[in-house]
């Protein structure tokens, strides 16, 4: 099982922006995917499916990115989903727009 996290701010002004990327690629997702995100846990919209034969649940907190840890980390241990089966998708601001970066740990000032 993976967990696919999209990270962003809840409030409507941020809706689209760059800052809300996450969010937006986690939509993109769920709807070329055909996953409902109609469900609410540990402070998180989310929805499940089956991509390439894995099970996944997509995920938006519904927190400040800098309390997302709050629902994903509850979100992990009820899954018992491993740190390595999880990818969070975020705005960086050090990478070009159009452009991805893919870092298997750490935080956004590690490479």
């Amino acid at each position: 099982m993976y967990l696919i996290v999209g990270l962003g701010n809840p409030e409507p002004e941020y809706s689209h922006t760059r800052h809300n990327m996450g969010v937006d690629v986690i939509n993109e997702i769920a709807k070329r995917q055909e996953i409902e995100l109609s469900r609410t846990k540990f402070n998180g919209i989310y929805g499940s499916g089956i991509i390439e034969e894995e099970k996944i649940i997509l995920l938006k907190p519904q927190t400040f990115m800098n309390l997302s840890g709050q629902c994903i980390k509850p979100f992990m241990d009820f899954y018992k989903i491993p740190v390595e089966n999880v990818l969070v998708i975020y705005d960086d601001m050090d990478v070009e727009i159009g452009s991805i970066k893919l870092r298997k740990k750490g935080g956004p000032r590690n490479t």
